[in-house]
């Protein structure tokens, strides 16, 4: 992540973020308490935000919190702030592009609010309000009425002394009602107020967060994926985060705390920052001049804290959104000493999914990748410099490798380099071989297998070797740094396997390394050598195309450049330099003008005596990354995402083996990811980690017609018949059905909607031709009004709503399936109930009318239901996922509409959902 800054003056105090003009670019909403007012940037969708637009929040009011939400329903965001001096919240309304009516101003009496939580608590499909009350040591709650109006407050104290700080909600005991959970400041607690049937909620249960503790904010979420609500506190007064994951009885185990060093800790956040699936945890602190991110590893644990730098000693608030619509996670932050506002922008993450190491010879020095057999695999080929040999190792595709194959080279080889030489199409290979000041040419027989070694004289102390034609000839020629000589040799090639002898160029340096390219796009190869000095610089030769070269130009580097790679970094097609420099502890950034010339070094910090470095995109971000391997001491090797405008975030670091010393880069396995290998010069070995990104959604897009259309669930078929897969919704909170046609590459149309009934809240969506004319229907689990409901297609795209079966279940039916259960070729519908144990099978007529439900019993709870044959007797049985006992039955069936009782099997904690397909390829369904 990297800090964007953007000034401001006025004491800002919380931060916000949506879409208030309806351009789909986040927008940024700042609480100025000094200046009583909010200012509201607009994005521009790269990141950057336009000036502020400033509105008034009342003189003395000092706005202490805001929070953004569509208080009348009318598709546009409104604000919500806390006005401590004021004793109120004032409400914004959106009412046209970029501009607020100022609504309300609800009293919250002498309470000094410092919070405001906007939720809708009861289930009506409006937005409710929540403060905590720092003067009065209580929240208060501000039922929505939907038209942008709130009631009366109520009051819920949270103890003497409490200082309450903040507030947020969810379900904590599985009982369909909303929970609050509160942050006691003075009390070192946090509160559970346990939401009741009629809009009032229990007294205040209390959890410690430890002495001295001083809880500033919390966040609640699924820490450890068991489907129960945990909560993370950040502990001001012990410079800790504490997570208590959560029972299913809304108690709480007692806290597992994480140290922040020296950080006073604020605001917490919660996403997955890294794409992995797991929830992670953001901190702004105070005193630290950074803010914290905590990896989860999905179980209730984290990694320890990593820190970011924002340049502010007091960061209060964050807001977590996408502001450059790149598909990764970025965080505003508050800086209130330094008056600024801070944008984090993220990165794509990668993770080692393995790591394997393989023994070499002695003192392997120098790693090369590439298809030595020709069979569409990466192999690999290790320099070893003690045992004057090569070792080849030939992969699978699956990302392992055979054993060494081993052939001998000239003495102390320290580089190597492919090419066909000899013009039959298979590789060869050539070698430096520093002490014997000569070159080893080993030609390929394209089984993987090499000749033995010809030799070339070189100059003294040959140390890199590259591969290009440097005269146009169609034959492959060599170049050579010679570190003794201060120079660099050219020999160029026959064709036939043989070369000339070499000619030099002066470099006046002693070279570590050679790479060549075409610098100043004129299609002829030239040559950059890093001169392995302490002030550090790089030499371009430009190549004149008959294989001769100009007196080099140099650019400066860090201290003694040992290692370079090339890429377009900054993505205008010219190429870059990227340069290891091995006694400062940094890679150096050169970006390419296309003429052959550079701009001045960025440098970045990497670990001790970076070595070697070489490019690839290790995120699948189409960006090309950079990483190095660390010589000494702390034996890994780091990634520097790219932006892809010639710029790095900081550095990601990976362990490796004993000193490594070089590293490249292949797809060893074949998943279209690039993976890395690396050479651990002191325990004669290689380490190939094998990568994997973090999945991120190429462009993602929302269908629900309102912020309250809470989607229940979502299912895929072609409705209109033109071999392009659609969307279907259930929209909870908006009582209708969405479909979304799809145009065949990704996106989709405007969802068409279909009620689904007044109050019906429709939980679960399935498929079939309920009444037998040839197009498909959709049956609708409706929690609200205890039915299922049919909505039958008529004509291309529309469905009528058709009476619904069942109204005034005793249960609400949760979830719903359809198949063919007793071979009349009419699709029957099974439905399973929140609060039951069995599950209905409902049988079609014609008509779109259903028989009396056959009933089975279940496991406890059962959430959710599929279909498929798992005994391969052409059958259609049911499986279940039994919430309570933590189990699926499945129910075979006997091919009349009638089943089996279940067999159950044993799953982890509330299984929720249960899908079915074959996923080891054995043609049995699991």
């Amino acid at each position: 992540m990297t800090p964007n800054p953007i000034q401001y003056n006025f004491g800002p105090r919380s931060v916000a973020t949506g879409d208030f003009d309806n351009d789909n670019w986040p927008d940024i909403a700042v609480a100025n308490y000094v200046a009583d007012n909010i200012g509201i940037y607009f994005g521009n969708g790269d990141g950057t935000m336009g000036s502020p637009v400033m509105h008034s929040t009342g003189s003395g009011s000092a706005p202490c919190m805001i929070a953004v939400g569509d208080f009348d329903n009318d598709h546009r965001l409104d604000i919500a702030i806390a006005n401590f001096g004021t004793n109120s919240v004032r409400i914004l309304l959106g009412v046209e592009k970029r501009s607020f009516a100022s609504q309300t101003v609800l009293s919250t009496e002498s309470s000094r609010p410092v919070w405001v939580y906007i939720i809708d608590l009861n289930n009506d499909t409006a937005l409710d309000i929540v403060t905590t009350n720092y003067g009065t040591h209580s929240i208060s709650v501000f039922y929505g009425h939907g038209n942008g109006h709130f009631s009366k407050g109520s009051t819920y104290s949270t103890g003497y002394d409490s200082f309450s700080s903040a507030v947020v909600s969810g379900d904590f005991n599985k009982d369909g009602k909303i929970d609050l959970a509160i942050a006691n400041y003075g009390t070192n607690t946090i509160g559970i107020l346990l939401g009741r049937s009629n809009d009032t909620f229990e007294h205040q249960r209390i959890f410690s967060t430890g002495p001295n503790s001083n809880p500033y904010s919390l966040v609640v979420g699924h820490l450890n994926d068991d489907n129960v609500l945990d909560i993370a506190v950040t502990n001001y007064g012990n410079k800790n985060v504490g997570i208590l994951l959560g029972r299913k009885d809304g108690t709480f185990i007692s806290p597992t705390t994480y140290s922040l060093g020296s950080a006073s800790p604020y605001a917490i956040g919660i996403a997955d920052v890294n794409q992995d699936q797991h929830m992670d945890l953001i901190i702004t602190n105070k005193g630290t001049d950074n803010i914290g991110v905590l990896l989860g590893y999905g179980d209730g644990s984290f990694r320890n804290v990593i820190m970011y730098r924002t340049g502010s000693s007091s960061t209060v608030s964050l807001a977590i959104d996408d502001f450059n619509r790149d598909n990764r996670l970025d965080i505003v932050v508050i800086n209130n000493d330094t008056s600024t506002i801070g944008i984090l922008l993220g990165y794509a993450n990668v993770s080692v999914e393995n790591r394997m190491t393989y023994s070499t010879g002695s003192y392997p020095q120098f790693v090369a990748v590439d298809d030595f057999n020709n069979d569409a695999r990466m192999d690999i080929i290790v320099v070893n410099s003690i045992s004057n040999s090569l070792s080849v190792f030939l992969g699978y595709g699956n990302g392992s490798f055979t054993s060494q194959g081993t052939y001998s080279a000239g003495t102390f080889p320290s580089s190597v380099a492919f090419g066909d030489f000899n013009n039959d199409t298979r590789l060869d290979i050539v070698v430096a071989n520093s002490w014997s000041n000569q070159l080893s040419i080993l030609l390929g027989y394209g089984n993987g297998s090499f000749s033995d070694q010809t030799q070339y004289l070189t100059g003294i102390d040959s140390q890199s070797v590259a591969v290009g034609d440097f005269n146009n000839d169609n034959r492959l020629d060599i170049v050579v740094a010679n570190g003794g000589r201060t120079a660099v040799g050219i020999l160029l090639g026959y064709g036939n396997g043989s070369f000339a002898n070499q000619s030099s160029y002066s470099i006046g340096s002693y070279s570590k390394s050679v790479v060549v390219g075409d610098f100043n796009n004129d299609a002829q190869l030239d040559i950059i050598a890093a001169h392995y000095d302490w002030d550090g610089t790089v030499g371009i030769l430009l190549g004149y195309g008959n294989g001769s070269f100009a007196n080099q130009v140099t650019y400066s580097t860090g201290s003694s450049p040992s290692s370079i790679a090339v890429g377009d970094f900054n993505n205008d097609t010219s190429l870059d330099i990227v340069v290891a420099n091995s006694r400062d502890n940094t890679v150096s950034v050169l970006l390419g003008y296309g003429n052959g010339s550079f701009a001045n070094q960025t440098t970045y910090s990497t670990g001790f005596r970076s070595y070697s470095v070489a490019v690839g995109d290790f995120n699948n971000d189409t960006r090309l990354d950079i990483i190095a391997a660390h010589h000494l001491w702390d034996n890994s090797v780091s990634i520097l995402f790219g932006y892809g405008n010639g710029s790095f975030a900081n550095q990601v670091t990976y362990l490796a083996g004993t000193v490594p010393s070089s590293v490249a880069v292949g797809d060893f396995n074949n998943d279209i990811r690039s993976d890395i290998v690396v050479v651990n010069r002191d325990n004669n070995t290689i380490t190939v980690l094998l990568l994997y990104d973090r999945g991120a959604v190429s462009n993602e897009i929302t269908f629900a017609p309102s912020d309250g259309a809470r989607l229940r669930n979502i299912a895929v078929f072609d409705f209109n018949n033109d071999d392009r897969l659609d969307i279907a919704v259930a929209n909870y909170g908006t009582n209708n059905i969405g479909v979304a046609l799809g145009h065949g590459n990704g996106t989709f149309e405007n969802q068409m909607v279909f009620s689904s009934g007044l109050n019906s809240h429709p939980h679960s969506i399935a498929f079939g031709d309920f009444n037998n004319d040839s197009q498909v229907d959709i049956a609708v689990a409706n929690q609200g009004t205890k039915n299922v409901g049919l909505l039958l297609k008529n004509g291309s795209v529309t469905f009528e709503t058709q009476d619904s079966y069942g109204n005034g279940y005793l249960f609400a039916p949760s979830f719903v399936a359809t198949g063919d259960f007793n071979n009349d070729e009419r699709p029957e519908i099974v439905v399973s109930y929140d609060n039951t144990d069995n599950l209905d099978v409902l049988v079609t007529f014609n008509t779109g009318s259903f028989a009396n439900p056959t009933t089975y019993s279940t496991g406890s709870y059962p959430k959710s239901v599929a279909v498929g044959d798992f005994n391969n007797d052409k059958r259609l049985d049911i499986v279940v996922g039994n919430s309570e006992d933590d189990t699926v039955g499945v129910l075979l069936a006997y091919g009349n509409g009638s089943f089996a009782n279940q067999i159950t099997y044993s799953t982890g904690s509330y299984p929720f959902f249960v899908a079915v397909g074959d996923f080891n390829n054995d043609s049995r369904l699991d």
